[in-house]
């Protein structure tokens, strides 16, 4: 099958879903109204509440959802053939992922900015809000062990991609600077600053920076000083204002993002390469596991993915000037995570095999087993894009380094978003306590504290993953990343559960949600119990008394959390039926939306 082909194939599909699929939502299901006042404006404050133009908003949303993980999840799925993982990809992004990040956005606006724990309490009951809690927390803490392994390992296979990819955050605080002191717009910077990042390349080709030496003296393992210097860096940048760093450098990494996917798809068009990989692999190798339930929790971002919602709720939500612009800022974005998904499967099912190393050889030689689809994802979408980067004539060692940049500029700035949300989450977490403590006794006190210190909050936040990620084992592509991504499509699935409940409360069809939430809840209990299954079959220590016990207590929040929201939707269809009548208009809907402000 020639690549070309199926890259547009997929574009026209994602183009079609944007211009008839987003438009019912915005008009049918969420309702927009473009007088709604947003919490931007409502509770403006210079930190989280910045109402911004929403080309930067959709630059910071994009860049925070398409982190590492579209490029992974797909890497290690190809396994199974590129055809389901294409199909879900695509499908996925159409009707899941976009109903769920664009409705999470307006769900939030709806309430205060509030984030999705939050919001579970208020659409469906109190108890679901500190459920809805624990498995965020859960699922950040994955997220940021995940990725930082991803970012460390990218740096020791690669030290000439060090340079470049330091010399953005100097770059992103000058191009916030001028945005926000001076009102400068922000493309030209940002696309000046992304020529100073890629002259950098050949420099840090010719000063590679390793750790080597200060691991040696320590007496560690170089990946143990790379992720305790990710971790205290994203201690420090997540509490800086979203102004200051994480607004203008998703702006700088949108540019580098449609770069990077013009390169890969001029690279596709101009090699004219074929897919070598078989649609449907039949003949699997022995030990392999189902493609049922697991294609879905492997592919999460870049198909649907919780994370966006915590993403959409915690700081999108919060910087949306107008509300209708969270059908380009949620949907659109979506369609863009799908479009790197599919060139990421593009890139190690046909890309892989024109970079130089792997030449002459089949592309079973590199998935041989799933042991091998899992040792090193993201260095083989590297070598993938370099493939094709190599057919425009980019040399195949400057390309390397540029995907490699990309890849981990996107790690950094979602663990950047991520670590930001989880202090908020340990933060609320704190209150619920707190206000359920004995007033004045020491309970009540240190959970008090907790909820006001934003420094205690943030050690928690960053301190947490760095414990996972330092547990000997390749987590970012095994069996961390299994459990990484069902919880992650769990929360997709509940997330889409608040946003069901709420568009029947409000009389509008939520079919949309409904189908993508069953479809979601199904597949990832059935995965949690697999895993469980294998975990306890493993006869490894880790997984047996760490990983095993870990995926009872999400399984359990689930089944929970499942139940509430089933509740609250059948006392919802209950009232409507008690009152029948027409879907609200925007004019009711922001008359009613008063309480939410």
């Amino acid at each position: 099958m020639p690549a070309v082909a199926v890259l547009l194939g997929a574009l026209a599909l994602f183009a079609l879903g944007y211009r008839f699929y987003s438009a019912y939502l915005a008009k049918s299901v969420y309702a927009l109204d473009p007088a709604f006042v947003t919490p931007a404006h409502s509770y403006k404050d210079g930190v989280d509440y910045v109402p911004t133009n929403k080309h930067i908003v959709f630059a910071h949303h994009f860049i925070s959802v398409a982190g590492a993980a579209p490029i992974v999840g797909p890497a290690i799925a190809v396994f199974w053939g590129w055809g389901p993982a294409l199909l879900w990809v695509v499908l996925g992004t159409i009707f899941a992922s976009g109903a769920h990040d664009f409705g999470s956005i307006v769900v939030s606006v709806r309430h205060k900015g509030k984030s999705i724990g939050a919001l579970a309490s208020d659409v469906i009951s109190a108890r679901a809000r500190i459920l809805f809690l624990l498995i965020i927390f859960f699922l950040v803490t994955m997220v940021n062990a995940v990725f930082a392994v991803i970012i460390a390992g990218l740096f020791i296979d690669n030290p000439e991609a060090v340079l470049p990819t330091l010399v953005t955050i100097p770059l992103a605080i000058g191009v916030g600077q001028l945005i926000y002191r001076r009102r400068t717009a922000a493309l030209l910077p940002s696309l000046a600053s992304l020529v100073i990042v890629y002259a950098c390349i050949p420099l840090g080709q010719a000063l590679p920076i390793t750790v080597d030496p200060v691991a040696g003296a320590l007496g560690v393992e170089p990946a143990l000083v790379w992720l305790v210097l990710i971790f205290t860096y994203t201690f420090f940048t997540s509490r800086l204002p979203v102004w200051m760093l994480l607004q203008p450098r998703d702006y700088i990494n949108q540019q580098q993002m449609v770069l990077g996917l013009i390169i890969i798809m001029v690279g596709i068009v101009v090699g004219m390469d074929t897919i070598q990989a078989p649609a449907f692999r039949g003949d699997m190798p022995e030990g392999s596991p189902s493609i049922f339930p697991l294609l879905f929790i492997t592919i999460a971002c870049g198909a649907v993915s919780g994370f966006h919602s915590l993403v959409a709720s915690g700081t999108t939500s919060k910087q949306l000037d107008k509300e209708t612009d969270a059908r380009y800022v949620g949907y659109l974005s979506s369609l863009g995570e799908g479009t790197l998904a599919v060139c990421s499967i593009l890139a190690c099912t046909a890309g892989v095999m024109v970079f130089s190393a792997n030449e002459g050889g089949a592309w079973t030689d590199l998935y041989t087993d799933w042991a091998a689809a899992g040792a090193s994802p993201a260095g083989m979408f590297v070598q993938g894009v370099a493939g094709f980067a190599a057919n425009i004539g980019i040399p195949e060692s400057i390309g390397v380094v540029f995907a490699t940049v990309v890849v981990v500029s996107f790690a950094a700035t979602s663990l950047d978003t991520a670590v930001r949300l989880q202090r908020y989450t340990v933060q609320e977490i704190s209150t619920i306590a707190a206000d359920r403590a004995a007033e004045g006794g020491p309970v009540h006190r240190a959970c008090l504290f907790l909820s006001r210190n934003i420094t205690v909050a943030t050690l928690i936040a960053v301190g947490v993953p760095l414990v996972l990620a330092l547990v000997p084992g390749n987590f970012a592509a095994g069996t961390l990343w299994q459990l990484f991504g069902t919880t992650n499509q769990l929360t997709a699935g509940l997330a889409l559960a608040v946003i069901a409940v709420w568009v029947t409360k409000r009389g509008r069809n939520p079919i949309a949600v409904l189908v993508p939430l069953v479809f979601l809840v199904v597949m990832t209990s059935w995965a949690l119990v697999t895993q469980l299954m294998g975990f306890l079959r493993s006869g490894d220590a880790m997984q047996t008394f760490v990983l095993a016990p870990l995926d009872v207590v999400i399984f359990v929040l689930a089944v929970w959390m499942t139940v509430e929201a089933v509740l609250a939707l059948r006392k919802a269809f209950a009232a409507r039926r008690a009152a029948p009548g027409e879907p609200k208009a925007p004019a009711e809907a922001a008359a009613e939306g008063t309480e939410d402000k």
